[in-house]
């Protein structure tokens, strides 16, 4: 009798319940931009939902690098749809979504420490597009270097609003997915 082996395969690529995990959120977020995000307004501060998004399915995915700038350069994609600047956001979004992804490497042992750092992480690649996104806009429409820091304001307080929300969803949507939050050793 021959002795059976188990042949183990690599995971490659996105599953599919994670490439549609990604586009609901991303269609959320725009919605919810669309419509919601007129209203929620703290002294000219609102949340970018399509970027709280693309870092709640990063976060919630944890996804190859790469996958991470493609999910970033498609919600540059569905930012062409509102009205600003065109074309600023594939690379602003497509750098906060690399900075998140790089991010979410970061290693927490305890679930407190996971909602916390899926909050910081946000925060961070909010800054990184917003930051990006403020530096072409003025690099684009030649304005005056000194009138910047007007919008760091505005961008720290959209990752503020960015990091709450996805630290509010991190652990219901983990249950929904009947993911771990910690993994077993």
């Amino acid at each position: 009798m021959e002795k059976r082996e188990l042949a183990q395969t690599e995971k490659k690529g996105i599953s599919l319940q994670d490439l549609l995990l990604t586009a609901v959120l991303l269609a959320a977020g725009a919605v919810l931009k669309f419509f919601v995000g007129t209203f929620i307004n703290f002294f000219g501060m609102k949340p970018n939902f399509i970027i709280a998004m693309y870092c709640m399915a990063i976060v919630l995915i944890r996804p190859k690098v790469y996958y991470s700038l493609i999910i970033g350069i498609i919600a540059g994609a569905i930012c062409q749809f509102f009205p600003g600047t065109p074309y600023l956001n594939f690379a602003s979004e497509a750098a906060g979504a690399l900075a998140m992804g790089l991010l979410i490497f970061i290693p927490a042992k305890s679930k407190g420490m996971k909602i916390g750092l899926a909050a910081i992480t946000t925060f961070v690649s909010t800054v990184i597009s917003g930051g990006l996104y403020t530096v072409l806009l003025f690099v684009f429409i030649k304005s005056d270097p000194s009138a910047m820091a007007a919008y760091v304001p505005i961008v720290l307080g959209t990752a503020t609003l960015n990091a709450i929300i996805v630290a509010a969803l991190y652990v219901p949507l983990m249950k929904a997915l009947k993911k771990e939050i910690i993994e077993e050793k």
